[in-house]
């Protein structure tokens, strides 16, 4: 015999769900992904000859795609739908720049990289950075829901946990990526290299302190090698330093600094592992 108050409360929260007037992950994933390939279409490996007439048809695409998706969800929204599709197609040029300065930056740092076709088709770190300035600039534009959707699809595909709302200047290399997470205050400047496994996350904050910088500041052309944490929303991390791996950072460093993890010189080794 079915429990008819837990299958009643069940039926409520689908109810719910269909009025929230959210759209479908898939949707949002899709029209990110549809974006990334209008803009490099070597990333998806089905590039083809397309006239002038095609792209543009393929532009009012995407248009019309973002802007049924926020309709979805107009009560949600600070301006009509229309009026923020507008806004974030205006800002596509600059979104471009800045995605072609970061796959430059990947080819330039990574001596593994051969060609900027690879470092676009292949790499997890030019994804993730791709989908992370797509959900930027709908954050930005005080969109709920949507960017984190975008940013989570990159998350699940690359390992890369970017949040929407930190702020990553131009020239980032991402190599090899796996592990990273960067929470939402963050600050990255230009030119900055990170490697695997890099948090910069915040210390223990109550909720109430949602609204402030919990995440810490990566000034310009620093490197941060893989497992390094740097927490906190005071700490920067001054211009031309270097963090070394496995480093726990949660105060200041000047520019041109060296940090460096130094493992303790007596270590013992058993023969008899269990």
């Amino acid at each position: 015999m079915p429990n008819k108050a837990f299958h009643h409360k069940i039926l409520l929260r689908h109810q719910a769900a269909i009025e929230s007037g959210y759209p479908a992950s898939r949707d949002v994933c899709s029209f990110a992904g549809e974006l990334l390939n209008w803009l490099f279409p070597e990333q998806s490996g089905n590039a083809t000859h397309t006239s002038a007439e095609e792209l543009e048809l393929k532009y009012h695409r995407l248009e019309t795609q973002l802007q049924q998706l926020l309709q979805l969800m107009q009560g949600k929204l600070a301006l009509p739908a229309d009026e923020l599709t507008a806004s974030f197609f205006r800002q596509l040029p600059e979104l471009d720049d800045l995605l072609n300065k970061d796959a430059e930056a990947i080819l330039a740092g990574d001596p593994a990289a051969t060609h900027r076709y690879e470092v676009i088709r292949t790499y997890p770190g030019f994804l993730a950075l791709a989908y992370y300035r797509i959900a930027h600039v709908l954050y930005q534009l005080k969109i709920p829901l949507i960017p984190r959707l975008i940013t989570e699809a990159a998350h699940t595909k690359t390992g890369i946990d970017i949040h929407p709302g930190a702020r990553i200047g131009s020239c980032c290399c991402i190599d090899h990526g796996t592990g990273i997470v960067i929470g939402e205050t963050s600050i990255i400047g230009n030119r900055v290299k990170i490697y695997q496994g890099v948090t910069l996350g915040a210390l223990s904050v109550a909720k109430d302190m949602a609204q402030r910088k919990r995440h810490p500041t990566i000034e310009d052309n620093v490197v941060i090698y893989a497992g390094a944490t740097i927490l906190g929303g005071d700490t920067v991390v001054g211009h031309d330093s270097i963090i070394g791996g496995n480093v726990w950072l949660i105060r200041s460093v000047p520019p041109y600094s060296r940090i460096y993890y130094k493992a303790d010189e007596h270590i013992t080794y058993s023969e008899h592992l269990i």
